[in-house]
């Protein structure tokens, strides 16, 4: 259903009141003038300049997609167009009602240059370091073996040819899933794209090389469409890009996790050389043995010291040295107790001596006697003592009853 904007009225087309074919070109000429005017970008195709004016196609420079374009004035159209330039124009889409037919009427065109690519490349490189997409902390590694590598390049061309044998020349074993696609012109882009997408959803693939033998300038912008380069930098498998290019390096040198300088470098880092390994490996095996047989002497001679040394050679010989040790320690602990009794023993004879020769039991023997009163007390002055007083005299061996007069 379409409605009516000519008229101003909403009428609606059906199979009981349909439209005239002229009410349906006048309302697609209506829509289509409302675009205006509008910049679009392509490859000039089958294009033919009269005296005053010019006839031909633009083709999307990725898809199968082509308008018709007029001009009726040539002042703003390089008159050197040629088929198969890529350019820029400005148009305004124009539809003829008698006719039907849709045409682009150029207002002007001009070719795009490589002064144009180069600075429409340089704003992309640097909107990708802006976002982080070239930052070298953020590279994938490469694996040290893979299994199973990954190769877009031109069917048949010398840079698949270089992968191939010298992936094979440094590891015989090595797997490759090859994935032809065109890798110059505008059609290129998408074919990549697609094998990119392809390569990195398939679980047997390690890492994908994106290989070209080289080129001019122009053959390489493809590497630097905005969509390749971010498919690229999305990917999960590590990407390496070989192009081969060392002046004008293309944007997927940027954002790939390695960037090879020719295809053969591509194989050469991303497989090793058997032989260096083997060798390298024939190396470490020689320097593991080394080390271990050093090892081994050392722990021989260390046990063949220690088993030469005294206490090895008889392992009880510390234990009689201090049972020798300990037996003489106590016969000197015992000499010297000995000594302590015998000089403890004379000092206590010595103090019995003194103890008895002051012992009042001495001075009775001796012939004295001691006095002492009916109530036990020792009588010292006899004017204590009066007459008739029952007194005792304790002698040497018993006593002696008395009575003072």
């Amino acid at each position: 259903m379409i409605d009516d904007i000519v008229s101003g009225e909403s009428k609606v087309s059906s199979e009981l009141s349909p439209w005239p074919v002229s009410r349906l070109s006048l309302t697609l000429k209506e829509w289509i003038e409302r675009l205006g005017v509008l910049w679009i970008e392509g490859e000039l195709s089958q294009i033919k300049f009269g005296p005053t004016n010019m006839f031909g196609e633009i083709r999307d420079l990725q898809q199968e997609n082509s308008v018709s374009i007029h001009a009726w004035s040539l002042g703003k159209i390089p008159v050197d167009l040629k088929q198969g330039d890529r350019v820029v124009a400005l148009i305004k889409p124009a539809f003829w009602p008698k006719g039907g037919k849709l045409t682009m009427q150029v207002l002007e065109m001009r070719k795009v240059g490589l002064g144009e690519l180069l600075e429409r490349i340089e704003r992309l490189r640097a909107t990708l370091a802006a976002e982080g997409l070239t930052d070298p902390s953020k590279k994938k590694p490469l694996p040290f073996l893979p299994s199973c590598i990954g190769l877009i390049t031109g069917k048949d061309s010398d840079a698949e040819k270089d992968v191939l044998k010298n992936a094979k020349l440094r590891w015989p074993n090595v797997e490759f899933k090859v994935v032809n696609t065109l890798v110059q012109g505008d059609k290129a882009a998408p074919e990549i794209i697609s094998a990119m997408k392809q390569l990195d959803q398939d679980p047997e693939v390690d890492v994908i090389i994106v290989a070209r033998g080289g080129g001019s300038f122009l053959d390489l912008v493809v590497f630097s469409d905005e969509e390749l380069v971010r498919t690229a930098a999305k990917i999960q498998t590590p990407l390496v890009s070989a192009i081969g290019h060392e002046n004008d390096r293309p944007v997927l040198d940027d954002v790939a996790d390695l960037r090879a300088s020719t295809p053969t470098d591509a194989a050469k880092r991303v497989v090793p050389d058997v032989t260096e390994q083997r060798a390298m490996l024939s190396q470490l095996t020689h320097r593991a043995f080394l080390r271990i047989a050093t090892a081994v002497q050392n722990q021989s001679e260390l046990i063949s010291q220690l088993r030469s040394r005294p206490l090895m050679a008889n392992p009880y010989g510390f234990i009689e040295k201090l049972d020798e040790e300990t037996e003489r320690e106590i016969i000197r602990l015992r000499n010297r107790f000995s000594q302590l009794l015998d000089v403890s023993a004379l000092e206590l004879s010595h103090l019995k001596a003194q103890v008895r020769s002051l012992s009042p039991q001495s001075t009775l023997e001796r012939g004295y006697a001691v006095l002492l009163d009916s109530g036990g007390h020792v009588v010292t002055n006899p004017t204590k003592v009066t007459k008739g007083s029952k007194l005792t005299a304790k002698l040497a061996k018993g006593e002696l009853p008395l009575t003072a007069d």
